[in-house]
């Protein structure tokens, strides 16, 4: 058999390279999509039950999906074999599991010195924590950024699952995989990435730990310029119940707000910074807002600069102008908004992604490109190992 897979892939920078995706769920595949919209091939492998799963037309875009029982031993020797022709594999289990599914990255790294091994975790791959469940909230929650979001006196508040999940597990695990393939281009060895979702959550909020060492930054929730304590920093609801978006925090762009907003008279430009004068301020700002619709906000802000924009619900954001004028998102054959791939290359620009694969629909491609005959694809079926 030969593990040269001769399918076509999308265009990017990273064309050429091929990452196997273990499954799992929320940062594994957003790293992967990552990687699939920069140009990678991307191998999905999926359980048997997962057969009938559908698939996210965003998250799950631009790869293919082979379904494969890994605790079958012919099932985890063809992902086995796979992983030998490729740069990286990505699994989201929790410590040890690859390793008793026959993915020990030690061993794998004898067949493939230049295997780049990226593993997330949300506590990682040792510590008190590393065998413990968790999600996205709980991650946040010991890194510091979960007690930052909120309104003073009230709860913290859950910022999606954008902070652990995506921002700081699959972005991060993106870059890391990234680096050390490159790594791995010049030294020809491969290595493990271990990243975790407290560690990478915990970097997003760097510039928020050297405010607090700076003493600019209060660990008070709500009290800050940028968490909703400033108004100048904040949101608005208009008369028909849409918002406002507001981050007039230079001293030139508050004039103008202020000037746009008709609240001069009860708004002292010069005292922007003290906070003993946000309240008033507040007040004023949100009796404004309220006397016009946040299209027509719009309007009035139209060509002035005073860091004011609509709150765009998700069916909007496709026809704003700017976003249309970019083609910053487009739909999908079934409706589904997609933002593109992001960001833009001059020389090597992404295509757009292949729609999400149903589970199981690359199985036989997959192994015939491999170099399985049709009675070892009709024996693997046969036995349960891969499934179609």
């Amino acid at each position: 058999m030969s593990s040269d897979l001769n399918a076509p892939r999308a265009s990017g920078p990273l064309t050429g390279m091929r990452i196997i995706e273990l499954g799992g769920i929320g940062p594994v595949p957003f790293a992967a999509m990552l990687l699939a919209d920069l140009g990678a091939e991307v191998i999905r492998i999926q359980r048997p039950a997962d057969r009938e799963a559908r698939p996210n037309p965003v998250l799950d875009r631009g790869r293919r999906s082979l379904i494969v029982d890994l605790k079958h031993p012919r099932g985890a020797a063809v992902v086995q074999s796979l992983i030998y022709g490729a740069d990286a594999v990505l699994e989201g289990f929790r410590p040890g599991v690859a390793e008793r599914l026959g993915f020990d990255p030690v061993t794998l790294a004898e067949h493939n010195p230049r295997l780049v091994f990226g593993r997330m975790t949300g506590y990682g791959q040792d510590g008190p924590l590393a065998m413990r469940a968790g999600h996205d909230i709980n991650y946040i929650a010991l890194s510091g950024a979960l007690a930052a979001i909120g309104r003073p006196g009230e709860p913290p508040t859950p910022p999606l699952n954008l902070v652990g999940d995506f921002g700081g597990g699959g972005m991060l695990l993106a870059v890391g995989v990234l680096a050390a393939m490159l790594n791995a281009r010049t030294s020809g060895r491969g290595q493990v990435v271990d990243a975790a979702m407290v560690e990478g959550s915990g970097l997003l909020m760097s510039m928020i730990y050297g405010r607090l060492a700076q003493g600019v930054w209060t660990v008070n929730r709500g009290e800050n310029v940028l968490d909703g304590g400033a108004p100048f920093y904040d949101t608005y609801e208009c008369a028909d119940g849409r918002y406002m978006a507001v981050g007039a925090i230079e001293s030139q762009f508050f004039a103008n707000l202020v000037d746009v907003l008709g609240v001069a008279h009860a708004v002292d430009l010069a005292a922007q910074r003290d906070p003993d004068t946000w309240p008033a301020m507040r007040d004023a700002f949100t009796t404004a807002f309220k006397e016009a619709s946040r299209d027509e906000w719009v309007e009035r802000f139209a060509g002035i600069d005073a860091c004011v924009s609509p709150v765009l619900t998700m069916d909007e954001v496709a026809a704003h102008p700017h976003n249309a004028s970019r083609e910053s998102f487009f739909t999908d054959s079934g409706g589904a908004i997609h933002p593109r791939p992001a960001p833009r290359f001059a020389g090597t620009p992404s295509g757009r992604p292949a729609p999400a694969p149903v589970p199981g629909q690359d199985t036989h491609a997959i192994l015939s490109e491999m170099g399985h005959t049709a009675k070892e694809i009709a024996d693997l079926l046969k036995e349960g190992a891969v499934v179609r």
